[in-house]
Order: C-alpha cells, then structure tokens, then sequence
C-alpha cells in the first residue's frame, strides 16, 4: 500500500489529510496524520477520492518526534526534526549544496516499522557541523507499506534532468537499526530512521531542481534557491 499527506491544490492546508494512493486519484482516509492511522492499526475509513491531478503530495511526517540517520545498523547521529519539508520545497542556501540519497523508515505502532519513504539529505559544504545539515530534510512523496516494498531498490538522482548518481539503498538490516534505536528508550509512530547513503551529489548550484527517485516510491523533488548568507 502507498501512503501519503496530500491537500488539494486549491486549498492552502500545511498539514493537509492522509490518502491512499491508487493509480491515479487519492482516497482520502479518516486519520488526522499519518501517526495516528499506524496508531489505529493501519485501517481507517475512506471519504473522498481526488484525481492525483488536482493534489499536492506533502511531507509524510512534517513533525516527527525524532529522526535518527544511520550510516551502518551499529551506529547513527540524530537529525534535526524542525528541517524537514515536502515534495516541491524550495531548499535555500547562500553556497553550492551537496545531497545524500538515503530511504527512511517510519515507525508505526509498538515500535514496528510502519512504512519506508524517500529521504533526503541537504548538506552546506564549509558550514561547521552539525549545521552543515541542520537546514533541510526532503522526505516523500509516499510511504509505502514493508508488504509493498520492492525487494531490489535503486535510488537515482537527476539534476536539472541530467543524471548525477545511481545507486542501491536496499541490503540494510533494519530490524537492527530500530532495536539499536529503540534500546533503553520509547520508540513512537512518527519517529523517523534513515539508512545509509547511496552515494552523494556535489557541487549542486541554486536555481537547480533536483530529483530523486526510488523505485516503487517515486519521485522526490526540490529546487534549491539563492539565499543571503547570514553567516556559517
């Protein structure tokens, strides 16, 4: 199954209604946020059905509790949850930017791993860390259910539609992550954990659109935008 936050274009909605994708329309489905339908069990009633046409696809998660990105299941570093944006965002920055291809799980009820969506990682080349990532998370732009996951997954990036990077992000022991993550605390629908990197972009200017598509997941896009700098 394919999840998603979605509104429809003519209404300004930021956190907008959970949908089920299929085919080409939305069914909308009776759950404030995506946390809240893994939280009553992954069913829900159906309302209305929109053409995909006619929607805009959000931020799975817009506020998760936490975000952890993993480089291997044995260790990981905490993201910023404030960063996270949609499909389509704007991604600002006064310097070339970098990006981190990366698939995110979402945890679900009782800590279980609810669905796996497009995650990615916005760098500042020269910014001390951590702010050198602490600025944009691009997410989306849907969640599919570990029953629907396709079994060989490639990542490939295109910027301002030329092909920058073509990788794998399936092969990660994620049953691991979440225990590692879940040890000596509550793990909780929303949280979000990141895998490893399939590789990184550089040397991305402003005024570029940049795609990242996973298979069976779709197409993440953003643009970045010239910014001033208000310092490193």
């Amino acid at each position: 199954m394919k999840l998603c936050m979605f509104r429809p274009v003519a209404e300004p909605m930021e956190r907008g209604w959970v949908g089920r994708l299929d085919g080409d329309h939305v069914v909308q489905l009776a759950a404030q946020k995506l946390e809240s339908y893994f939280t009553g069990g992954g069913t829900a009633r159906e309302h209305a059905v929109y053409p995909l046409s006619v929607v805009r696809l959000l931020a799975p998660v817009l506020h998760p509790p936490s975000i952890r990105v993993f480089d291997d299941e044995t260790s990981f570093e905490f993201a910023n949850p404030a960063a996270v944006v949609g499909p389509g965002a704007a991604i600002a920055s006064d310097r070339p930017l970098e990006l981190l291809p990366r698939l995110a799980a979402v945890v679900g009820l009782d800590g279980a791993l609810g669905g796996f969506t497009a995650f990615a990682e916005w760098r500042r080349p020269g910014a001390p860390v951590p702010k050198d990532r602490d600025f944009a998370l691009s997410l989306g732009p849907v969640v599919v259910t570990p029953d629907a996951l396709a079994a060989e997954l490639t990542s490939v990036v295109h910027v301002d539609g030329d092909e920058r990077l073509q990788g794998r992000l399936d092969g990660f022991a994620w049953s691991a992550a979440r225990d590692l993550a879940a040890r000596g605390t509550v793990l909780r629908p929303g949280d979000l954990l990141a895998g490893p990197a399939a590789g990184r972009v550089d040397a991305i200017p402003p005024e570029t659109l940049v795609e990242l598509d996973v298979t069976g997941i779709g197409t993440l896009s953003g643009r970045t935008r010239q910014t001033t700098a208000r310092g490193t």
